[in-house]
């Protein structure tokens, strides 16, 4: 059986036979056509949906790729600068042999620590592809002490069994793998055969090597979580590494997620002063998530699109619980996958081109399905009767109609957000910033409401009517290359600003700040109510700005078919994402009906049912007991309903065999409630439990 209620609860499921004969080879296209009434182009609307998470998860990775650029290069710099040191055997570098300095990279890569993992594997890939093939990983949990570290760290760099205590060497006799101590020296002895054995490669084999490797390619060591290491394991393994590191060359990359000062506090000084430590700094998550909904969102690249709650939503998870950038892609795909699921028409949410033939192919079922959409049946109410009835009733008419608004989507997304970015320009610029600072702000605002209708916009304008004149011509320029770069559809826009900035300039003699106001100068022209030319056109730009604004930012809910590319649950977005256990459990146990979807398992409010599980009948007789529980009361209560479900007589010969069971049943329900954490043992009373959870929850 497949469950429609994805996320909702986690059951354990005993698979009859093994895991290949029942693997499915793609079970997601069955999720698509079961649960829903109109199942009709779902293998479509899968495969529409695979294919527009595999772009957007390609333009993901490509924005991490060059978001992590710069940051790659300038380790790779420093990796370098320590390697040639080592190479040419330079006085710095016999300074730092005689202080037996390591050198060390801190990488402040911030609190988001879910999207740690995928920086360090990009930067290990990076590092095996164009410095070095030794490249460790370690985490915390891993090596909770020396002869742990030092075990994943040989075992990773040599592929070979290895072993921490030397006495047991001769319990192990696998002869197809090589044994090894655990040891400095050992990794030293090693590192030098792998370098002579290279060195003795023919030319071609060391010139294709040399190619993609330095020669004596140095040991980078990572420490993925800096702060969860023990301070024992960090300074033995410093001290170990500081007495061979003349012996190899040795390179430390430290994550950080709180502060660089948390190597003072872990290290002591006769520790850290053993390091040659150097300081990096990551792109800041904000700044990440700013590039990712510029280039997934604010962009005609792809069709999909988060209307303002459900955006609001993602945004609020990364503010306040991880700022993960991964964790918020995640639930844009999840998003994703809910629209495709949830929505017959999403079917068109393809490119424009294929949207139009997928029209030509529409059933009469999914006709209906468009002439029932809320923002269809606005559009009808505005027309013609002719027209309406023409809409209402002929599928080749209403094709023709929803080619044309489809277009008519395509184009106003194309011309919202060049005027977003253009107003964006303006806004920035403000004090106190009322739009909000950044462009992610802004487009909240505007896809939920008339934003010229918020007291927010009007204080805006009013800030934008008291610019100075350099202010304003640098934005004007910023607006006239956004439009410049949009295409043809604004060049009358584009006339009219550079128009405006040949205006400006020929007022280059006029005082145009009021910087140079005295405040009596100020009142006066209050009075007069006279303005200077700068001030009139100055009111004149922003009057046009205001009227873009008006024209081209309308909200999404106002255009036509806007269901069919905008994904507006959120609530169900929130009940997946945003997790409530206590609620979710106690649903769980007060009706177990509402995940496993068994029709036995239904019963009315307040009843037990007679097929529940046993922690379920435990719970719901718990739900009605006071601060202590009596355990033998609670005993014989669940007993009775036991009885009552297998419709056992209790006087019947097998009483006794049958009590053992349910005793041995109750007693692991009981401890199942423990351990969920609704009872806990009481001192007060022999046999009695104490109740910790009220109110149903």
């Amino acid at each position: 059986m497949v469950v429609a209620q994805v996320g909702c609860g986690i059951f354990i499921a005993h698979w009859e036979g093994g895991l290949r004969k029942n693997k499915l080879e793609n079970p997601w296209p069955d999720y698509f056509s079961e649960g829903k009434n109109d199942s009709e182009d779902s293998s479509l609307r899968f495969a529409t949906c695979q294919l527009l998470w595999k772009q957007i998860n390609s333009e993901t990775e490509k924005i991490q790729e060059e978001l992590n650029k710069q940051l790659f290069d300038n380790l790779i710099s420093f990796l370098r600068q320590s390697h040639s040191e080592f190479q040419t055997k330079k006085t710095e570098w016999m300074c730092r042999m005689k202080s037996s300095e390591i050198p060390t990279a801190a990488l402040v890569l911030g609190v988001n620590v879910t999207d740690h993992d995928v920086t360090f594997k990009s930067l290990s890939e990076v590092l095996q592809d164009n410095v070095t093939p030794y490249v460790v990983s370690l985490q915390a949990k891993e090596c909770p002490g020396i002869k742990h570290l030092l075990q994943k760290l040989m075992g990773q760099l040599m592929d070979c069994c290895v072993d921490v205590d030397s006495s047991e060497e001769e319990e192990c006799v696998n002869i197809s793998q090589k044994k090894i101590r655990c040891s400095m020296a050992s990794l030293s002895k090693w590192y030098e055969s792998v370098t002579k054995k290279t060195g003795s490669e023919t030319p071609s084999k060391k010139r294709t090597s040399s190619s993609r490797h330095w020669q004596s390619p140095p040991i980078v060591v990572i420490f993925k979580d800096m702060e969860s290491f023990t301070t024992k394991v960090l300074q033995d393994f410093i001290v170990i590494s500081s007495q061979h590191i003349h012996e190899f060359p040795l390179v430390l990359i430290f994550g950080i997620a709180t502060s660089p000062m948390i190597i003072h506090r872990l290290l002591p000084h006769s520790v850290s002063s053993l390091l040659c430590i150097e300081l990096f700094q990551s792109l800041s998550c904000k700044e990440h998530l700013a590039t990712v909904i510029d280039k997934l969102l604010l962009t005609t690249q792809f069709p999909f699109k988060l209307s303002e709650k459900v955006l609001q939503v993602l945004i609020n998870i990364f503010l306040y619980h991880d700022f993960s950038v991964q964790n918020f892609i995640k639930g844009f795909q999840l998003s994703i996958v809910e629209h495709f699921y949830s929505q017959p028409l999403s079917v068109l949410c393809c490119q424009l081109l294929e949207a139009k033939k997928r029209v030509n192919s529409l059933s009469h079922n999914q006709c209906e399905n468009i002439r029932s959409l809320p923002s269809f049946r606005r559009y009808v109410e505005n027309q013609v009767s002719e027209k309406q009835i023409a809409l209402l009733t002929e599928d080749s008419f209403l094709k023709e109609v929803t080619q044309t608004l489809l277009e008519d989507l395509h184009i106003y997304h194309e011309n919202y957000f060049t005027v977003l970015r253009c107003l964006h320009v303006f806004t920035t610029s403000l004090p106190k910033y009322p739009l909000g600072k950044q462009i992610r702000e802004l487009y909240c605002a505007c896809l939920g409401k008339r934003v010229w209708e918020t007291e927010e916009y009007g204080s805006a304008v009013q800030l934008l009517r008291m610019l100075a004149k350099d202010e304003l011509v640098a934005i004007l320029q910023k607006c006239a290359e956004i439009f410049i770069s949009s295409g043809k559809q604004f060049s009358n826009t584009v006339e009219k600003l550079e128009e405006f900035l040949a205006r400006f300039q020929n007022l280059e003699g006029e005082h145009v700040t009021y910087c140079q106001i005295t405040l009596l100068e100020l009142k006066e022209s209050k009075r007069s109510k006279k303005l200077t030319k700068f001030e009139m056109l100055r009111f004149e730009v922003v009057d046009f700005i205001d009227s873009l604004v008006r024209s081209y930012l309308a909200p999404a809910e106002m255009q036509t078919l806007n269901e069919v590319v905008y994904f507006n649950t959120a609530n169900t977005l929130r009940e997946h994402l945003n997790a409530a256990p206590r609620i979710a459990l106690h649903t769980a146990l007060n009706n177990p009906y509402c995940y496993l979807k068994n029709q036995t398992l239904k019963s009315d409010v307040g009843c037990i049912s007679n097929t529940a599980p046993d922690i379920c009948i435990v719970y719901k007789l718990h739900l009605e007991c006071g601060r202590l529980i009596n355990l033998v009361d609670w005993l014989e209560a669940f007993s009775t309903v036991v009885t009552a479900v297998e419709g056992t007589d209790p006087d019947s010969v097998a009483t006794d065999q049958v009590d053992e069971i349910i005793h041995a049943r109750f007693i692991r329900a009981v401890s199942e409630l423990e351990l969920l954490g609704f009872i806990k043992p009481s001192k007060q009373k022999t046999d009695h439990v104490a109740r910790l959870t009220w109110g149903g929850c």
